[in-house]
């Protein structure tokens, strides 16, 4: 799509609407500052590395626009006249609402390309299967076209050439800069990754990355954006400081990933593999984002990384974002709670059970299955594209149960159970925002309704809910037996049939996101973010 066709809207009356829908729309985003208070304890040689980070991430942007939404296209937003549209555009890395099922909302643009950028818009599914060229299905490549229309395959070192040439040099400086082993050891490590596609070794060497103050996840990370074969990764980068304190508290907890494996409430024969128990779980300030992580909804916490080689060699890390996951809670779950939850519970929505819950979303991402049973491979690539809602859908509810079983046995005694519980279907009704085509929103849908259909919350004359948790507690046992199995057996056909059937926002549901909407209550945030926000 080129410039000239971002179609401007006929009338004037019309204009004006529209311009007024999207300003709604752009206030919906909480503005943010991404500050830390950690940066003050940082060394000299510390916070220059925190501003080549952030260099390195503004590249990792630059890159995902492309990834995402096309060069052409991101330079034909320059010429729209509406600053609403350009500011809602920035927000979303793109011409589709990634939190209302990715309807478009610039003129001219129409439904978003399933492959994103990484494939031709045109190219037919018997053209992809006639392409002979084995790292067509990389996650590290995209496919063109050449002069003659045929498809060929580039690999990421070779389609971001340009760019990663920046990163490179500034790795070079980053290496030269850090005095801690294990981080020097990474950025090499990622250094070459960089220039061969080849990730695995960093993946390991970031694992052992133990005692660093600051931490750097950059790179192709999720593969979120590819609804067309689940397979290509797009850039992003995150910029950490470490919060020790925070983060000794939960340091004990990564010992205890075989024993929650054998707690999970499925057949036994979907949790015989044993995770790997050489990993952390820490807490961070983010001090910025870039790419994917900061496209539309913001991530408040990282299991990464995602290779199951190194997850059943290692375990992963789970690193929760305090000071992102704090905004959020205070500018969103708060409003949600004291409109939706009755008033005998309101008070139980807590921001410990919301860090709790957030926190062990991210320790059962390791937990349950990896490999089928049925032969078909790694549950991630039976279930191609309906993977990803899947295991977020997992990682929920799992993390509620086992944060339950954590409490009851005196490991976490800074909020109860009820809490939890409550604090959970709350903030349901804010993760359910980010839309029927967002994975983290779908595994949201899918839970809303199984809750609801056993029972774990209703609601009261005045609308409001009403969380009976005892029923919840058996709907979180149920809901993560039925994900368990879908993942071991590997059913393609029949996890995208559940989730067609069951992710879908009933008209009640609607009701109270649109009571929630009316009240003019957050549906994210957005980041006043850099160096200079740092005072750096």
């Amino acid at each position: 799509m080129t410039a000239a066709m971002l179609m401007t809207v006929g009338c004037k009356n019309k204009q004006s609407v529209e311009k007024s829908e999207i300003q709604q729309k752009v206030d919906e985003y909480a503005v943010f500052e991404l500050k830390s208070d950690l940066v003050a304890g940082l060394s000299a040689n510390e916070k220059e590395l925190v501003k080549i980070f952030i260099q390195i991430s503004e590249v990792m942007d630059e890159i995902y626009w492309d990834q995402y939404f096309g060069n052409e296209n991101r330079k034909a937003l320059d010429t729209l006249g509406d600053p609403a549209v350009k500011a809602f555009a920035n927000i979303q890395y793109g011409a589709w609402d990634r939190l209302d099922s990715e309807k478009p909302f610039v003129p001219g643009y129409g439904e978003r390309p399933k492959g994103a950028n990484f494939y031709p818009v045109d190219m037919t599914e018997e053209e992809y299967a006639a392409l002979d060229d084995p790292l067509k299905e990389s996650q590290y490549s995209v496919i063109r076209r050449d002069e003659n229309g045929k498809l060929y395959v580039l690999p990421y070192h070779e389609a971001y050439k340009e760019q990663l040439a920046k990163v490179d040099a500034l790795l070079e400086k980053a290496i030269a800069l850090a005095d801690n082993a294990g981080l020097k050891k990474y950025l090499e490590t990622r250094r070459e990754a960089f220039r061969t596609d080849d990730y695995f070794e960093s993946d390991m060497v970031w694992m052992d990355m133990k005692d660093s103050k600051l931490d750097f996840v950059v790179g192709p990370i999720e593969n979120y954006d590819d609804a067309l074969h689940g397979l290509k990764c797009s850039q992003e980068a995150y910029v950490l400081i470490k919060d020790e304190e925070w983060s000794n508290d939960l340091s004990k907890f990564a010992a205890m990933l075989p024993e929650m494996q054998k707690l999970l409430p499925c057949d036994e024969k979907y949790k015989k593999e044993v995770p790997g128990t050489d990993c952390d779980i820490n807490v961070y300030d983010v001090v910025y984002y870039g790419g994917d992580c900061n496209a539309g909804s913001k991530t408040i916490a990282i299991n990464l990384p995602n290779d199951e080689r190194v997850q059943l060699a290692k375990g992963s890390r789970r690193l929760q974002l305090k000071n992102a996951m704090k905004a959020k809670f205070d500018n969103i779950m708060i409003p949600i709670a004291n409109l939706m939850v009755c008033d005998e519970q309101v008070d139980s929505v807590t921001f410990n059970a919301f860090f709790g819950n957030t926190c062990y979303h991210e320790v059962a991402h390791g937990l349950g299955i990896k490999n089928t049973i049925t032969g078909k491979g790694a549950c991630r690539q039976a279930l191609g594209a309906q993977y990803s809602a899947w295991e977020e859908a997992k990682a929920d509810v799992c993390g509620l149960f086992l944060t339950e079983q954590l409490i009851e046995r005196g490991e976490i005694t800074n909020t109860t159970v009820a809490q939890n519980y409550i604090t959970f279907i709350a903030g349901i009704l804010r993760s359910v925002r980010f839309g029927a085509t967002e994975a983290h929103g779908v595994a949201n849908i899918m839970c809303y309704n199984y809750f609801l259909e056993h029972g774990a919350f209703s609601r009261n004359a005045q609308g409001k809910y009403v969380i009976d948790v005892d029923k919840a507690r058996e709907a979180a046992r149920g809901w993560a037996s039925i994900i368990i199995a879908m993942e071991g057996e590997g059913d393609m056909a029949a996890a995208k049939a559940y989730s067609d059937k069951n992710g879908k926002v009933s008209a009640d549901l609607q009701k109270d996101l649109d009571a929630i909407r009316d009240a003019n209550i957050p549906r994210d945030i957005v980041y006043k973010q850099g160096a200079a926000v740092l005072g750096l």
